[in-house]
């Protein structure tokens, strides 16, 4: 059976850059490209060409890509023609396969936003499709707040995606710009506007204010969209756009659609999906969202004893998707809820050999739910509970012993009279028959005990140069003034390896000092010392 054909179009560089704290650089927006053009989108919109420096640059020269490049701007002002407005003559002066216009659908913006009428608003869209097909360009008409507009006047919200069809324009894309419409209400008015655009003209743009921007998007494909619109990883304005990440995997793995519709994305690409999504958010400085669906740590991770034990028996009873299908993989996490299957999944998945009727698991697992109990969370530190089980299992071998340590928090002035804190620490370690004491100054009191703790292993040494702590978080697991404290670190190494590991203590120093020895100890296994 021949399969319809639907065009994903990357809106992450122009839409996604208006994510709070997210700021592109020109070298972001030029690796950001390469990555979706890698993937197998059909349009990537780079942004807004003389809106601002950075944008203007990027399409001075388009990137080298299969995907067609967009550029994004308005439709023409009131009063003037297409040939003779600023704005247009800057889009097309970009280096772009495509022009995306925006223009107003809903009557009431035309009105308060434009300050004209609803004729010179559909004459503005006419001329500017005509103009840029006319220069051979392919022309897209985004219909901003289409929704609220079709819902406030639907006669005109019409006549605008009409007007663009007949003008030319290869998409006519219907906004939900404020993110507020439902499924079944998109699904409906999409219904509605195919009869007047055809659907293999129109698309659909989500935003997620309401968390259905993804739902919103495979409603408006069931009604006759064939042109999807999102961002990488969901970014984008106040509660963000449809999730790509989220929309690919759907689209190709889910019978309702692969078996009716395909795409430009080959399956082998969709197996690089998680590295993809954790690519762009490390570019991004930011922490994944490990309950993403698809691509998230825990997007196939089973805490539960009796879940892990029928995950273990048929994968099928608790996953929709093989984990491979989109680069994640199984996790069977232990923790306070676990049972036996997933201590011994989690030490398959490790490679710690041990039998299954072996007596010690019982006893890692009842020390397991024991520590769980006093804050200690494993299913977030895989290396804590490798050594762990290691050490119960006598696999673990006793590198050093930390004899003592003591860290200083001193407030005073400077050499120049400011004012600020000073941390030292002072480490005592016993490597065989040998002690070493070693001293550092830090920033804050974890970073100097950090650094005193690996200035000097003595013959370990050279393992752990590499070593660097690259996330930090602490969490008051019992509240008052006696709170007891748990902190997660995140640890890599020049090989790119990352390990997580954990410390509980009433004293938060005291805490982060068990995680620190967990990440050394557990490089030392690692590297087979």
């Amino acid at each position: 059976m021949t399969r319809e054909r639907l065009y994903i179009f990357d809106t992450t560089l122009r839409d996604g850059a208006q994510t709070t704290g997210v700021d592109f650089s020109l070298e972001d927006k030029r690796q950001i490209a390469a990555l979706l053009d890698g993937l197998g989108v059909d349009y990537i919109e780079g942004g807004y060409p003389g809106a601002n420096p950075l944008d203007t640059e990027f399409f001075r020269k388009k990137p080298v890509m299969s995907a067609k490049f967009a550029a994004f701007g308005m439709t023409k002002r009131a009063g003037r023609s297409a040939e003779n407005d600023p704005g247009v003559a800057g889009l097309l002066e970009a280096d772009a396969d495509v022009i995306t216009y925006v223009a107003k659908t809903w009557d009431y913006h035309v009105h308060v936003a434009l300050g004209c009428t609803l004729e010179e608003n559909l004459e503005g869209i006419d001329d500017s499709i005509r103009y840029a097909v006319k220069k051979g360009r392919e022309a897209i008409l985004d219909c901003e707040h289409f929704f609220d507009g079709y819902k406030a006047n639907r006669d005109y919200a019409l006549q605008c995606a009409v007007t663009a069809h007949k003008a030319g324009a290869r998409w006519i894309v219907l906004c939900d710009t404020n993110g507020g419409t439902l499924p079944h209400e998109i699904e409906a008015i999409v219904h509605d506007v195919a009869q007047h655009v055809p659907g293999d003209h129109l698309g659909i743009h989500t935003h997620n204010d309401t968390e259905n921007a993804v739902s919103n998007t495979l409603a408006a494909v069931r009604a006759g969209v064939r042109h999807i619109q999102g961002t990488l990883n969901g970014l984008g304005e106040r509660c963000g756009n449809a999730n790509l990440t989220s929309l690919i995997p759907t689209l190709l793995l889910k019978d309702e659609y692969a078996q009716k519709f395909e795409t430009g994305i080959a399956a082998e690409k969709l197996h690089g999906l998680r590295r993809l999504s954790l690519t762009f958010d490390e570019m991004l400085n930011r922490q994944p969202n490990r309950h993403a669906p698809y691509v998230g740590d825990s997007a196939f991770a089973t805490k539960a004893g009796i879940h892990a034990s029928a995950v273990l028996k048929d994968p099928r009873t608790y996953e929709h998707v093989t984990p491979d299908s989109v680069g994640n993989r199984r996790k069977v996490l232990v923790s306070d809820q676990a049972g036996k299957s997933n201590v011994l999944s989690e030490l398959e998945r490790l490679g710690v050999d041990v039998a299954k009727d072996d007596p010690r698991i019982g006893r890692l697992l009842d020390e397991v739910k024991e520590r769980e109990s006093l804050g200690y969370a494993y299913e977030a530190a895989d290396a804590s509970f490798e050594l762990l089980a290691r050490r119960m299992l006598g696999q673990a071998p006793d590198y050093f012993e930390v004899e003592r340590f003591s860290v200083n928090v001193e407030r005073r002035h400077n050499a120049v009279g400011q004012l600020v804190s000073v941390s030292e620490a002072i480490v005592k370690v016993k490597v065989g028959d040998e002690v070493l004491i070693s001293a550092a100054e830090g920033n804050g009191p974890v970073n100097a005990l950090d650094q005193a703790l690996r200035k000097d292993l003595g013959k370990y040494q050279q393992y752990i140069e590499d070593l660097e702590l690259v996330d930090y978080r602490v969490r008051v697991f019992q509240g008052g003034t006696d709170a007891v404290t748990r902190v997660l670190i995140e640890v890599s190494d020049s090989s790119g390896a990352r390990w997580s590991t954990v410390g509980v203590s009433a004293n938060i120093i005291d805490a982060s000092f068990q995680a620190l020895l967990d990440a050394i100890n557990y490089k030392l296994v690692k590297a087979g010392v």
